[in-house]
This record gives structure tokens, sequence and C-alpha cells, in this order.
């Protein structure tokens, strides 16, 4: 009887872990990104965050969803990628809004204009939804036609796996170019530093395939960087710049 008590115990306990740890991977990657939405809400400055670490997030997760229609994976990965993305669209939509009610120049640019020298740099967020959903379709329809190439299957999931590795580096040259921390949130490239060494830590662990656990240290070196460039330009703060420069570099980093 108490062999049986026990048994159904362990069986709650490890259901109830497995639900949290399944919602763990499902909304973790959100948590970063709650302080800096509150800064950004809080103070009307979207300078110090960098819409990049947006794009390469949405493209990301974009291609691992397609990725999964040529290799099966776990439905929790593919939440974890509806919800990221939904949650990049939310942090454009407030980075836009702010931007343009602070922003001098009064020209407006749109996706259609097809400007390169301002791309991802539009001043409606219907733009980046029109860019967003370009891409989308125009990735589908390449899948589609090689989706029996296992070659072209195995390079997608390791161009996502990749492409997320590199999310920390827009934010990397926005301090660069602002010669600046100020405006990004601290808490939030912390908590990108303790997951990313804890996935790369598993990855090692459990013996992952060897571009997951490359591409994850190399995640972990550029926060690591970021948290670097924190101490350098709190302790060696850099000479101010004239407005004009200012205003050219925000307009670069967003």
């Amino acid at each position: 009887m108490e062999d049986e008590m026990f048994e159904q115990i362990v069986a709650v306990f490890h259901s109830l872990v497995t639900w949290v740890a399944a919602g763990a991977m499902v909304f973790g990657g959100v948590v970063p990104y709650i302080p800096q939405y509150r800064d950004i809400r809080r103070t009307q400055n979207a300078e110090g965050f960098s819409t990049y670490v947006c794009l390469v997030l949405l493209v990301a997760n974009i291609l691992r969803i397609l990725f999964r229609f040529g290799r099966y994976f776990e439905t929790l990965l593919l939440w974890q990628s509806i919800i990221m993305i939904a949650t990049m669209l939310i942090m454009l939509n407030l980075c836009t809004s702010v931007r343009t009610a602070t922003e001098l120049n009064t020209k407006r640019r749109s996706f259609i204009d097809f400007d390169w020298s301002y791309f991802w740099l539009w001043s409606r967020f219907v733009d980046y939804m029109q860019c967003v959903l370009a891409f989308t379709l125009m990735a589908a329809y390449v899948t589609y036609l090689f989706l029996e190439s296992a070659l072209f299957v195995e390079t997608l999931g390791f161009l996502a796996v990749f492409t997320e590795a590199m999310l920390g580096t827009p934010q990397l040259y926005c301090n660069y170019q602002n010669k600046s921390t100020e405006g990004m949130s601290i808490k939030m490239v912390l908590m990108w530093t303790s997951g990313d060494t804890f996935k790369t830590g598993y990855f090692l662990l459990t013996q992952a395939p060897v571009q997951f656990w490359t591409c994850g240290l190399l995640q972990v070196l550029v926060d690591f960087t970021i948290l670097f460039q924190v101490y350098y330009y709190s302790r060696f703060p850099q000479k101010p710049v004239s407005h004009t420069a200012s205003h050219t570099t925000s307009a670069k980093a967003l």
C-alpha cells in the first residue's frame, strides 16, 4: 500500500516537473524581453534596443517552423517559435510607435519603396509586417520546391540554428555604434546569458549534433561580449558625439 502511494507521488511529481519544464521551454525565451519592453514603455525611448534583434529572431523561427516540414521535432519547440514570433512583432510595434513619435525627420520610409539603405528602418509597423509576410511566403515556396532534398532540409535546419546564434550581434553592434549601453536592459542580456549557457551545456551533455553546441558556444560568447560592453562603457564613458552624428547613429542602430 505504501509502495503504491509512493509511486503515485512520484508520478504526480514527475508530471509536475514535466509541465514546468514544458512551460519554461515554451515561454522562457520570451521572459528576457519583458524588462526591455517595460523600459521602452516607461522612458518612451527605443534607442538602446536594436530592432535587428527582432529581425534575427523572426528569420530564425520562421526557418525553424519550415524545417519541421522536412524533419519532425517536438511540438513544444514549434509553439516556442510561434510565441517568439508574436513577441518580436509586439516589440517591433512598440519600437516603431515610440520612434515615430520622437523622430525629428518627418519623411516616412516604407517597405514598398524598396530602398535598401533604409531596410528595417521603416516608419510604420505595417511595413515590417509586409516584409515578414513576403519573406515567409518566399521561404515557404522554396521549401516546398526542395522539400524532398535531404541536403536542403539539413541546410535549412542549420540556417535556423545559426541565425538564432547570431541573436546578440545586432545589439552588440548597436552598443558599439552608440558607444554606450544606455537604454539597453541589462536584465535582458543577463537572461540571455543564463539561458544560452544552460542550453549549450544541455547540448554538450546530451551529445547533440555538432552544429547545435558550436552555435550555442558562439551565442554565449556574444552574450559575454555584450556584458563586457556594459562594464567598459560604464567604467570608461566615451566622448559624446555631436547632435547630428548621434541622430544618424541612432537611425542606423534601430
